[in-house]
C-alpha cells in the first residue's frame, strides 16, 4: 500500500491527504476540494502551481504546459504531481469560494436513458443515474464519461440544473469517427450502460458577484451555459445578463423555445444568436462569427463576468478580444479542454 501525506494549500491553508500512488489533483477531487484545472493531462497549464517546500516528482507532460525554464524555477502541475513527503504547495490560480464548494469527485455506472437529434450533428443525450447514487453537481460543471471498451475517457458538460432527478443531460457534437461522440450515429443504445466520473470543473456561477453576466457560446457548448441560465431562472437571480450563441446556419440553433421561455423569466437577459455562415433574407439575427458581433455590439465589457464554452477557435479568438477589451483575467471563466480531445469528440 503507497504511503500518504498531507499536503498543504498556500495562500488558503486547506489541507489535504494525498497517496503516493494518486497525483495531487485527484487527490484534492477525491476529497471534495475543486482546484482549478482544465485538461487533466499535463497539456494546459491551468493547474500550474508553485512547490514552496517537500518532495514532489511530476510524471510525463508537455513543456507548453510548463516550460523547462518554469520547472527549474519550482513551478508544478498538480494533475501530473505525487507526492513522497509532507508537501507545501502555493496556488497560482484559485478561486477560494470554489475550492470550499467542492464535491467530491466519484464514479457511477449509468444507463443511457434517451438519444435525441437536436441537429444534423448535434444529439441530447440522457444518463439515468442508479438509484442512491448520492451524485451531485453544481450547474456548469462536466464528467468524463468511459468510452466503452476502452480506458479512455471524453469530458461533457451537463446541461440540466441538477442531478436530483436521477438524470444528467447533455448536449453532445457528434464528429464522424469520433471514439465517443461517433458512436451516437451507430453504436450506442437507449438501455446501455456508462461509467461517469465526476463532477469536474470550475464554470460555475460566483455567487459573490453581481457584475452583469455575458455568455459565449457556440454548437454543443450551450450545454453548460443553458445550466447556468436554468440555475438563473430557479433562483430568480436578477443579474443582468446577454447570451451571444454562434451557429454556422439557421438549422444549427436549437433550444429556441427554452431560450424564449428564459428571456421571459430572466426580465434582464437577452438571446442572440449568430449567423455565420449563411442565412435567410428575413432573417433579423446577428451575423457573422460570434466574436465579430460581440466585437461589433460591445464597447467595454471591463466590469462583466464573461463566460466562454465552444469549440477551441472560438476560445482562442475571444480571449484576446476580450483582453483587449480591458476584462481581467480573474473575470473570465471557460473549461479549456485540449484541442486533441476536441478534435476528436
Amino acid at each position: 500500500m503507497a504511503d500518504t501525506h498531507k499536503v498543504r494549500f498556500e495562500p488558503v491553508g486547506i489541507e489535504i491527504e494525498t497517496d503516493e500512488d494518486e497525483t495531487v489533483l485527484d487527490a484534492a477531487f477525491r476529497q471534495g476540494v475543486m482546484l482549478i484545472h482544465g485538461c487533466k493531462e499535463g497539456q494546459c497549464s491551468a493547474c500550474k502551481s508553485f512547490l514552496l517546500d517537500g518532495d514532489l516528482q511530476m510524471g510525463r507532460y508537455s513543456t507548453f504546459a510548463l516550460p523547462d525554464f518554469e520547472k527549474d524555477e519550482g513551478y508544478v502541475l498538480l494533475c501530473r504531481s505525487h507526492v513522497y513527503s509532507d508537501t507545501e504547495i502555493e496556488l497560482v490560480n484559485y478561486d477560494e469560494d470554489m475550492l470550499r464548494s467542492g464535491l467530491p469527485v466519484v464514479t457511477v455506472q449509468t444507463e443511457v436513458a434517451e438519444l435525441t437529434e437536436l441537429t444534423h450533428d448535434i444529439s441530447l443525450v440522457r444518463l439515468r443515474l442508479p438509484a442512491e447514487s448520492g451524485f451531485r453537481f453544481h450547474p456548469g460543471q462536466y464528467v468524463d464519461i468511459t468510452v466503452p471498451g476502452t480506458e479512455e475517457h471524453r469530458s461533457f458538460s451537463m446541461a440540466n440544473l441538477s442531478a436530483a432527478e436521477g438524470v444528467l443531460e447533455f448536449i453532445i457534437k457528434r464528429y464522424p469517427g469520433g471514439k465517443f461522440s461517433g458512436l451516437l450515429e451507430d453504436g450506442l443504445a437507449v438501455g446501455d450502460p456508462l461509467e461517469v466520473t465526476g463532477p469536474y470543473g470550475t464554470f460555475t456561477l460566483r455567487v459573490s458577484s453581481d457584475r452583469p453576466l455575458v455568455f459565449v457560446g457556440g454548437g454543443a457548448g450551450m450545454a453548460p451555459i443553458l445550466s447556468l441560465l436554468r440555475q438563473m431562472a430557479e433562483s430568480g437571480n436578477e443579474r443582468e445578463a446577454v447570451y451571444y450563441y454562434g451557429a454556422r446556419t439557421e438549422s444549427d440553433l436549437f433550444h429556441l423555445e427554452e431560450l424564449a421561455d428564459l428571456t421571459r423569466e430572466l426580465a434582464r437577459f437577452r438571446f442572440v444568436p449568430c449567423l455565420s455562415e449563411s442565412w435567410p433574407a428575413d432573417w433579423t439575427g446577428e451575423t457573422g462569427l460570434v466574436t465579430e458581433v460581440i466585437d461589433r455590439r460591445e464597447s467595454d465589457l471591463a466590469g462583466c463576468d464573461v463566460y466562454l464554452c465552444g469549440p477551441p477557435p472560438m476560445i482562442d479568438a475571444a480571449l484576446p478580444l476580450l483582453e483587449g477589451m480591458g476584462v481581467p483575467e480573474e473575470q473570465v471563466f471557460f473549461d479549456k479542454f485540449t484541442i486533441t480531445a476536441a478534435a476528436d469528440d
